[in-house]
């Protein structure tokens, strides 16, 4: 058994005090814990900084860094804050790196199973554990294991350092970004099923505000480049899923009519192809498994 490698866990925090104090008591519990885990309070004005400060004073290998107020909310904002954990954090020459977000929780063991991970595949280059919102979480025999969440996400260093590691843009999903560029330089990427986090920000579940979510995860599946097939098949797929139909529509029309009005592309020419190549050879793979699970039609011999 190779020895677990050495990690470092970056927590960009604003305004968290409701959940943090459960995240640090998952962390004070590990098995295995990091060099330095490093919190940066965005601009927190609840109390986060006191929480923290109340349990770095008796863990050293705990830090708040505290970065100053900015008005405008935006998840280039979030990079900004991880950069400033990585640049306190990277001198300790970490092999892994990761972000934990200040709103979960998780086993003693949680890390432990991930750096074992890391420790027996040396081509992995991102890994994560799903996570579980209430009593919705992704069933991974029917989900894509190479896509990692963002809310525990760890990267071994050569990987984040070849793609330059997160992408700072403000409409959000630069979790997805790192991941897809990690496996366009020819790393493997992995969620991890046998642990999992627990998200404890609650969502806003009426009606109109789950439709409206839907609409601008079609919009920002646009700005990713992915394929028009393929995003045609989400569609379909997420009618299934409540709130059913109208789910599915709104993420269709939040793509299609982002691709009506030309709206702009977050990522690089050569992302967007990588993504469709992958997307198209999964649909592919989707279409002959399922022909090769239908029934077959009946034979009739004269």
């Amino acid at each position: 058994m190779p020895a677990l490698p050495t990690y470092v866990l970056i927590t960009p925090a604003r305004n968290e005090a409701q959940f943090i104090e459960l995240t640090l008591k998952s962390m004070l519990g590990q098995t295995c814990r990091p060099l330095k885990w490093i919190v940066v309070s965005d601009g927190s004005t609840d109390g986060t900084d006191e929480i923290v400060r109340k349990y770095a004073a008796d863990n050293c290998w705990i830090e708040l860094l505290r970065m100053p107020e900015r008005a405008e909310r935006h998840f280039a904002g979030k990079v900004h804050a991880f950069n400033a954990g990585y640049a306190k954090a990277k001198d300790l020459n970490p092999e892994v790196i990761g972000n934990l977000d200040a709103d979960v929780s998780f086993e003693p063991d949680h890390f432990e199973y991930l750096m074992t991970n890391f420790a027996q595949n040396p081509e992995l280059g991102v890994g994560g554990s799903p996570f579980r919102e209430g009593s919705q979480q992704y069933d991974y025999r029917f989900s894509n294991v190479e896509n990692v969440w963002g809310g525990c996400q760890l990267f071994r260093r050569e990987c984040f350092e070849a793609i330059g590691g997160y992408t700072p843009v403000k409409g959000g999903g630069i979790d997805h970004i790192a991941v897809v560029s990690a496996r366009m330089k020819g790393w493997k990427t992995r969620t991890f099923t046998g642990r999992l986090c627990i998200h404890h920000r609650v969502m806003n579940t009426a009606q109109h505000g789950v439709l409206k979510a839907k609409f601008k995860l079609g919009a920002k599946d646009y700005s990713f480049g992915n394929h028009p097939a393929w995003e045609l098949f989400r569609t379909l797929y997420q009618m299934r899923n409540p709130p059913f139909v109208l789910g599915g529509l709104a993420l269709g029309a939040g793509y299609f009519w982002s691709m009506v009005k030309r709206a702009e592309v977050s990522v690089c020419r050569d992302l967007v192809s990588f993504t469709r190549h992958e997307q198209l050879q999964r649909l592919s793979r989707l279409i002959a498994k399922s022909q090769k699970n239908a029934p077959s039609k009946p034979r009739f011999v004269c």
